[in-house]
């Protein structure tokens, strides 16, 4: 779109002195009121030089702003995988613990039903001294047994047992 702009100018009665930039200046005035306005290097421009340093303003401000929201969504990002991290560290530790529980209470069982056969096998041992017993009056019988991965001497008689010695 192309504008053509003219001006009238008519003789006057009047006598005016001509003053230095008189003429610029009014010349400036009527461009400015049909909204075309000149910059520091003389170029005609359709926006008012402050408006136009305003909107350059704005622009550096916006990219300062993406600038800064970039530099924040890294930090969030780098923070995410971290709490993902630490939830995934997290999650195998509960693992574990779980599993170690499962253990102890495995062993514990395992303790429960061996403590269980050694008492079977000590009133067993006791039963066959006492019938053995009832032919001789207090004759010992080495018997060998192992317990929590030791191996023990006991040596059973009619009346009693006790523990004699370890062998390895």
């Amino acid at each position: 779109m192309t504008y053509l702009l003219t001006a009238t100018v008519t003789p006057s009665k009047q006598s005016f002195s001509r003053e230095p930039g008189r003429e610029t200046a009014m010349a400036k005035d009527i461009l400015g009121e049909a909204g075309l306005h000149f910059d520091e290097l003389n170029k005609l421009r359709v926006l008012d030089p402050e408006v136009t340093q305003q909107t350059i303003e704005l622009k550096e401000e916006c990219k300062d702003f993406v600038d800064k929201i970039g530099q924040f969504q890294k930090i969030v990002g780098g923070l995410i995988e971290l709490v993902d991290q630490l939830a995934k560290e997290a999650e195998n530790e509960k693992m574990k613990a779980i599993g170690a529980r499962n253990l102890l209470k495995s062993i514990a069982k395992q303790r429960e039903a061996q403590q269980q056969q050694l008492q079977a096998l000590i009133a067993e041992k006791k039963m066959q001294l006492e019938r053995r017993a009832s032919g001789t009056a207090d004759t010992l019988i080495p018997v060998w047994t192992r317990w929590e991965g030791q191996s023990y001497l006991v040596a059973l008689s009619h009346q009693s047992w006790e523990v004699q010695g370890l062998a390895g």
